[in-house]
């Protein structure tokens, strides 16, 4: 039995920190991937993440940034309760991410994303400036090594109960 994964990444790389989904997503790529997982950096592109949880996934692995109050650097795997269907006026803006207004819009669709998991990492600074911040910080750059190694695990253990079943 396959095993649809969709691992998909988001962050804006005008935000410093912002940016580790999208820095993860360059890390997976240099990686071989088992059939039925898609690997893709959606950046901020809102709509597009929707439309693609739109699709029968059997697990989805969001990676993004994710301010817990924690050690910069500090990873996080979680298992979010989903959104209700109402869908906010942020879910509109097509221009910024946000996930909790994606799953949002999933719903409202008519759509239903199945399991989910948030591997997150948390941030130094994802700030606003005038001019931008582009690049990781030190502690969030030496989390991406071992952020791969964990999204491969959980993709792993996905495909193996897929075959167990």
């Amino acid at each position: 039995m396959s095993c649809k994964v969709l691992v998909a990444c988001v962050g804006n790389v005008f935000l410093g920190d912002d940016a580790f989904g999208v820095e993860v997503a360059k890390g997976l790529a240099a990686r071989q991937m088992p059939g039925g997982v898609s690997v893709v950096d959606f950046g901020i592109r809102s709509y597009d993440l929707a439309f693609a949880l739109m699709n029968d996934w059997d697990l989805t692995i969001l990676v993004d940034a994710l301010p817990r109050g924690g050690k910069p650097g500090t990873l996080y795997v979680l298992e979010p309760d989903l959104p209700e269907n109402s869908v906010g006026q942020e879910a509109l803006d097509a221009h910024s991410m946000n996930p909790v207004a994606v799953l949002q819009l999933v719903n409202a669709l008519g759509g239903k994303v199945g399991r989910l998991l948030v591997v997150g990492c948390e941030p130094e600074t994802i700030e606003p400036s005038a001019e931008g911040r582009i690049g990781l910080s030190e502690p969030v750059g030496g989390a991406l090594d071992e952020a791969v190694r964990v999204i491969e695990g959980l993709i792993v253990g996905a495909t193996s109960q897929a075959i167990a079943a």
